[in-house]
């Protein structure tokens, strides 16, 4: 790893542990204002789910996505990025709340989900625990809009952005609905996984930081739409297949959730259909009793980890995901055309970062 790029990830570091310390004060200032309104007890909770769920970790991988991008036009303090952050990650939590309500998922981030906690406060009130859950993920995804519409930015700079965040909410909000389809429907469409993660990781976790950054920072997208698009295509694919590799492979202290999550909700995911299309017999009927099976035991997770690997589906993702960081990576490489080396380096070598994390 060159100095630029060392340098880059310090800076990612850096721009990870100030947001951490910002989104904690947001959330303090935000619970102040809320006990000052002397509201009840159910709003408080709502707010405090929202704000453990947040705070609780996550890679801010958008983050640094945020404000590398404006490093590539200005190295100077860029007025909207902090809005733009808060932004970003509230519309994060506000998915992962809804996604873990969909996949009846119990554990987020090391620690309960939004949904299980609230199932825990109401054991006798089922419905209430699930319609406290949908509002932490309503209020999550609100407020994302609220921090952008507050900034003290140009109009005409506000407006883009919020344009930008409107359009990504719109689009998590089809990526989940798609998600819905692929599991309920599934196909051997490769097509439909593409599409899912188009919408449900492409745009939003890759494409939305790199416009909203660089719009922060006074640049003209229009010149360099098809470019950020041909990135953010596959790192999100490349992204997205490394967490469905890690629901099998993956560490469970680092994951955050159980290993066979993926499997055991009925997920048609991308290490899904790698394991049905190359099993046949009895490894096929062993991966085809845990899917979808929420009572599948660890002792029956492993056992698929091993058909896994004799089948080669670790090998075939593994060159899958790299396929796809290296295509991200050559993209970034032209960047240097226009823009500033030092960031650029951070984008070049993030994609091969994230594989390399995955072993």
């Amino acid at each position: 790893m060159n100095s630029s790029t060392v340098s880059a990830f310090e800076r990612a570091a850096g721009h990870q542990r100030r947001f951490d310390a910002a989104f904690e004060k947001y959330f303090a200032e935000l619970a102040g204002d809320l006990n000052g309104a002397r509201l009840g007890r159910f709003p408080a909770r709502c707010l405090e789910l929202l704000s453990q769920l947040s705070l609780r970790g996550g890679k801010r991988i958008r983050i640094t996505l945020l404000h590398e991008a404006a490093g590539l036009v200005t190295r100077d303090e860029v007025p909207g990025l902090a809005e733009a952050a808060l932004s970003l990650e509230l519309l994060h939590s506000h998915a992962l709340i809804l996604d873990d309500i969909m996949d009846d998922s119990p554990m987020r981030r090391g620690g309960p989900s939004t949904y299980y906690a609230c199932r825990e406060d109401f054991p006798d009130h089922p419905q209430a625990a699930l319609g406290l859950a949908m509002m932490a993920g309503d209020l999550a995804g609100f407020l994302a809009l609220r921090v952008l519409f507050d900034a003290e930015l140009p109009a005409d700079r506000k407006q883009a952005m919020l344009d930008v965040q409107l359009g990504v909410t719109t689009d998590t909000v089809i990526g989940q609905v798609l998600d819905l389809e692929r599991d309920v429907n599934p196909s051997d469409d490769e097509g439909l996984l593409e599409t899912v993660c188009e919408y449900k990781t492409s745009r939003y976790s890759i494409l939305a930081p790199l416009r909203l950054g660089l719009l922060a920072a006074g640049e003209d997208l229009a010149e360099h739409e098809e470019s950020l698009r041909r990135y953010a295509r596959p790192a999100g694919l490349s992204g997205q297949i490394r967490d469905d590799y890690l629901d099998l492979f993956g560490d469970p202290d680092v994951t955050g959730k159980p290993r066979g999550a993926d499997l055991r909700a009925g997920r048609h995911t991308y290490l899904t259909r790698e394991l049905l299309a190359a099993t046949g017999g009895e490894d096929h009927d062993t991966v085809e009793a845990a899917l979808g099976n929420p009572h599948c035991t660890p002792q029956a997770i492993d056992r698929i980890r091993d058909i896994a690997h004799r089948h080669g589906v670790h090998t075939r993702l593994q060159k899958t995901i790299d396929h796809y960081a290296h295509e991200a990576t050559a993209e970034a490489a032209t960047w240097h055309r226009h823009w500033n080396g030092d960031a650029v380096a951070l984008f070049e070598q993030l994609p091969q970062w994230n594989t390399r994390r995955t072993r």
